[in-house]
């Protein structure tokens, strides 16, 4: 089979290779995935420049996520499950090989069904991205009547924390920095839209209420936690929530423990990989229902061919990449 694979640490153009390897069997309690189209997530493209590979592997082939159709099942899988379109999360994490080829085995559990409706490079794009956004938003609890801001909305996980939000019954403030992302975010339903570079998020807020520096945010979802933290911490009411899952421009933000402290506020990491079963299971099935009755939507950035996977990860890296970039494997 067709596959792409590093042996080292290093930039995609340094590492990346494609070429042809054995074609896995589904073990048992897998199933056996002709892939169609794979998710290029910062978690892969990290992976790929920090995370050595681990002692006695030759090779990984990348890429958590991916779409495709069931070819064959492992012992005690149903023969049911042959020919159904799945898509897929945390390939690699779960233990075996990545998605960045023609075939791989996964976990039965991991291979969740995709509506017909619904074409496999959208598939493709769910896995972290929409788990980790509905962790954020319903960890806490129910968001009906709440006032929600998700920063960087046009973001993959947080257009999708948008939708989740909004079809939970909150009112969802979103941050964005240029036109292009104004437009994901208002397709993704957000209320208010706030240019962090144009646009004060305080007085913006407070005009919307129609009162000046009054705390009106229940939860946020964070993309920037550390960059954002003083702002935050302006907005948020008593005993609100900090949902967060990267803060790669302040990688060790400093706490004011006694503003937090008087705030009672709850500050809550998410990392989609550790994730509780019952949590990633809410999350499968709230996004499955988004895609079925059509409001959880994707917006695709590029596409490229597997032959092209160096330059579907430089492309990911830049700041060209608003929305998901594919890989497509027909």
């Amino acid at each position: 089979m067709k596959a792409a694979w590093y042996t080292k640490n290093g930039s995609a153009r340094d590492v990346l290779q494609v070429g042809h390897l054995e074609k896995p069997e589904a073990g048992p309690g897998q199933v056996l995935v002709r892939v169609h189209a794979i998710g290029v997530n910062p978690s892969d493209t990290k992976a790929r420049t920090g995370i050595p590979l681990p002692v006695g592997v030759e090779r990984i082939i990348p890429h958590q996520d991916g779409a495709g159709v069931i070819e064959a099942v492992g012992d005690g899988i149903s023969p049911s499950r042959i020919g159904e379109s799945v898509w897929m999360y945390e390939a690699l994490y779960s233990g075996g090989t990545g998605c960045a080829a023609e075939y791989v085995a996964v976990p039965s559990a991991n291979a969740v069904y995709l509506p017909d409706v619904v074409p496999f490079e959208i598939g493709a794009c769910l896995g972290v991205p929409a788990l980790t956004a509905h962790r954020c938003v319903y960890a806490d609890g129910p968001v009906n009547d709440l006032k929600v801001l998700v920063t960087g909305g046009a973001g993959a996980v947080g257009a999708h924390a948008i939708q989740f939000a909004k079809h939970g019954g909150a009112t969802v403030f979103t941050t964005v920095s240029n036109e292009r992302q104004v437009a994901i975010a208002r397709a993704a339903g957000a209320d208010v839209i706030i240019d962090r570079t144009r646009e004060d998020q305080v007085t913006r807020l407070g005009e919307w209420v129609g009162r000046a520096n009054e705390r009106i945010i229940d939860r946020v979802i964070d993309v920037a936690f550390g960059a954002n933290l003083d702002t935050t911490m302006k907005v948020l009411k008593e005993n609100g929530v900090i949902a967060t899952y990267s803060s790669d421009a302040k990688p060790e933000p400093t706490l004011s423990f006694f503003p937090l402290l008087r705030l009672g506020a709850t500050i809550r990491f998410i990392f989609v990989y550790n994730m509780s079963s019952e949590a990633h299971q809410l999350a499968i099935e709230a996004t499955n229902r988004g895609l079925q009755e059509g409001w959880l939507q994707t917006t695709i950035a590029a596409r490229f061919t597997l032959d092209q996977i160096e330059e579907a990860h430089e492309f990911s890296e830049s700041s060209k990449s608003i929305g998901k970039v594919v890989i497509l494997v027909d």
